[in-house]
């Protein structure tokens, strides 16, 4: 197998990094995040960490690399100690923000003194393809708060997807402070042109949920970007797209200010097993990986925290991805 030089492998980083809480796993699609993320949890689990792997891929692959139902709830792993797993649902979440958003549409509608239908401005506001995506960040930061186990590993949506799911706290942090300031004024406004004082006193439903949502995003991007306790860990294959996505997107994690664990390469072929009259394909295919893997090291260097082989089967089942532990934590 091809071989670069593991500076900090993933066992080492988790003994210099005793706090890690929060481990976060991603790339571009088909790179093997979800098998990567599977793979650490039941490493940190046998290292007696009561671990939590759970799933913020809004396609869930979970319950079918476990051969085990984990959807919807947090479900203990069978065949692995300390560890559950759970691919989040987010139907009860955006029901419950249906209910929120009616409850703040009305309020505003009648303080406006507006007539209108709640019902109109949910429908638009629900239709945003980014509204399931900010319910599953409501999911996963619930899950954090819980403090319910020692250890998190999230399988995350390809890593676009899961940049705009971890910046999240940024963005809604500024959208809340440019909220509050419109309300502020607002509510002055209307205190200077009321007729009576009754409106000093009135209390402001919306004002108190920014103000508790702004508390809840400061939480959550102190989490997010405490370097002891997490990390987000890049999965690439020693291909020219999945390399460029990683370099890339590096760069926009350290400028969010998310912690960055390393990089695990995965499906390198094992050399040893190639003879020197093997099919023209395989040869083409184990030189082009050589050429990468001198890029990898070039490009990533000490964050290299493991290399995985290409397995002569998929790996599905507790058994395989106890075999992938070992060899991700050697």
């Amino acid at each position: 197998m091809s071989t670069v030089t593991i500076q900090q492998s993933m066992r080492q980083y988790a003994e210099a990094t005793p706090e890690l809480k929060y481990t976060f796993f991603g790339g571009k699609g088909g790179v093997g995040k979800t098998v990567l993320a599977g793979a650490a949890a039941v490493a940190f689990a046998q290292m007696g960490k009561r671990t939590l792997l759970a799933s913020t891929n809004p396609v869930h692959s979970l319950s079918g690399m476990l051969d085990q139902d984990v959807f919807g709830a947090e479900t203990p792993v069978e065949g692995v100690s300390n560890l559950w797993a759970y691919e989040i649902d987010t139907k009860d979440t955006i029901e419950r923000s249906k209910v929120e958003i009616r409850e703040k549409i009305d309020y505003f509608l009648k303080f406006a003194e507006i007539r209108g239908r709640a019902d109109e401005f949910i429908e638009a506001a629900t239709m945003n393809p980014a509204f399931e995506e900010s319910a599953m960040f409501e999911n996963m930061i619930d899950i954090m708060f819980e403090d319910k186990y020692d250890l998190y590993v999230f399988d995350t949506a390809p890593t676009a997807n899961a940049r705009r799911l971890l910046g999240m706290s940024s963005v809604y942090s500024l959208w809340v402070n440019k909220m509050m300031e419109s309300r502020q004024e607002a509510q002055q406004l209307r205190i200077r042109l009321s007729y009576s004082k009754k409106t000093e006193e009135e209390k402001d439903p919306l004002m108190d949920y920014l103000l508790n949502f702004q508390d809840r995003m400061a939480n959550a991007k102190k989490l997010l970007t405490d370097p002891a306790k997490t990390a987000f860990f890049f999965v690439t294959l020693p291909e020219a797209l999945p390399i460029a996505v990683v370099r890339r997107f590096i760069n926009w994690f350290h400028e969010f200010g998310i912690p960055v664990g390393g990089v695990v390469v995965n499906m390198v072929i094992d050399k040893e097993g190639i003879h020197k009259d093997a099919d023209e394909f395989v040869l083409n295919r184990v030189a082009m990986q050589d050429g990468y893997m001198e890029e990898i090291e070039k490009q990533f260097d000490s964050l290299i925290r493991g290399v995985l082989p290409l397995f002569e089967t998929e790996i599905r089942g507790v058994e395989m991805l106890k075999r992938t532990a070992a060899l991700l934590c050697a």
